[in-house]
């Protein structure tokens, strides 16, 4: 019953942001062949293969076209005109650090706003790299794991935070938001949440603080989901960290943990954060032209890690496992398999301290060059056979 009322939405919406579209439309899911292992991320649309690395910029567009009109839906361009004002400043000296309040205008007649938090240690010199996350409207990363933050502001590190529900409602409610600013476009909460990532990333491009070769994109849960997707399509981020992601993030669609979300389950209940299209294939997983793999693969070569509980079967660690391993021969094909990382705690779902501590690590490791004790390539299921037939050419 759900899967027919979600065609039935899907079709309506569609219908009510039809356009002088932007995008090519590509063929439904009955037109696609099954793929039952997982898609090589090598192969172009035309059945040819990658053979060079200077081939993987075109095949990388190829993929970015499905992964939108498929599953996210297709975001508005920059608008070119992010500006913010500051609204607060004050020293927080139990922190070491200096707390600003920014409010970020955008867009037609700069009707598009982000509240900013931005954390930044005091006492620091020259240019600082930055952890962006989009989950404020679960409270701050200060009060949700406060040995966090310390750790962060110690290393010279700054958190930039925002709500990310200011872009678009967690829910079916199309009447707020960039929706309504942006008619023309059938982007979904995740997308559009990515969009919100990337235009914070535009303005702290503009301040003078910010080491803008070290940017980096995290977020828990369907924050995960959001903070890969924006750094999977921005290139200006130059680590793309998402958190217990799970279905629709890093985790896969075609393999799921017995105990793990579904594609099936996410969908239903909650189809507003994707396209419409992705409803349709509800128990035709394995017609999805891509999988996880191939959005995770978008960030090759820039740096990537994903955090994970082992604990937290619901997101799937064991599909997570295996689109890390699949990503990663994208990354050995362009000779950065150290700028791939996967890393498992115990614990459930929550982005805690530990997860910083892994994530702050692998930074300072990809950004910096520093050495560190912790391995990033330790699996859960090290005995568990690869769940595709291919390698990198």
């Amino acid at each position: 019953m759900h899967e027919y009322v979600l065609v039935a939405f899907g079709i309506a919406l569609l219908a009510a942001t039809a356009q002088a579209a932007a995008w090519q439309e590509l063929p439904p899911v009955d037109q696609l062949p099954v793929i039952q292992d997982l898609p090589d991320p090598f192969v172009f649309g035309d059945g040819s293969r990658v053979k060079a690395k200077e081939d993987w910029a075109r095949r990388r567009e190829e993929i970015k076209a499905q992964v939108l009109y498929y599953e996210y839906g297709h975001w508005p361009p920059a608008p070119g005109n992010v500006t913010g004002k500051e609204l607060s400043s004050k020293d927080n000296a139990d922190l070491g650090a200096v707390e600003k309040q920014v409010l970020l205008t955008m867009g037609p007649d700069k009707k598009v706003e982000i509240h900013l938090d931005l954390t930044i240690p005091a006492g620091k010199s020259g240019l600082l790299p930055v952890f962006v996350k989009g989950d404020l409207c679960w409270g701050k990363v200060a009060a949700k794991a406060p040995e966090a933050i310390k750790d962060i502001l110690r290393r010279g590190y700054v958190l930039a935070e925002f709500d990310r529900t200011e872009l678009a409602p967690d829910s079916k409610d199309r009447t707020k938001g960039v929706y309504t600013i942006y008619p023309d476009y059938d982007w979904a909460a995740e997308a559009a949440w990515a969009w919100g990532f990337q235009r914070v990333v535009d303005y702290l491009l503009t301040q003078d603080f910010v080491d803008a070769k070290h940017i980096a994109v995290t977020g828990h849960s369907r924050g995960g989901k959001a903070a890969l997707l924006a750094g999977a399509f921005d290139e200006r981020v130059a680590l793309v960290a998402p958190n217990g992601s799970g279905a629709g993030g890093a985790g896969l669609h075609r393999i799921v943990h017995p105990k793990g979300e579904t594609t099936k389950r996410i969908v239903t209940t909650f189809p507003f954060w994707f396209t419409p299209r992705m409803a349709t294939f509800l128990g035709k997983e394995d017609r999805l032209p891509f999988d996880q793999h191939s959005v995770r693969a978008l960030c090759a070569p820039r740096a990537h890690l994903c955090t994970e509980a082992l604990d937290d079967l619901w997101a799937n660690p064991t599909g997570t496992q295996q689109g890390y391993l699949a990503a990663k021969e994208v990354y050995n094909f362009l000779s950065a398999g150290d700028r791939i990382g996967i890393h498992y705690r115990p614990g459930k779902h929550e982005q805690n301290a530990e997860d910083w501590a892994a994530l702050l690590d692998f930074a300072d490791k990809v950004f910096f060059g520093k050495a560190v004790d912790r391995k990033f390539d330790k699996l859960t299921e090290p005995d568990m056979k690869k769940a595709f037939p291919w390698s990198a050419p």
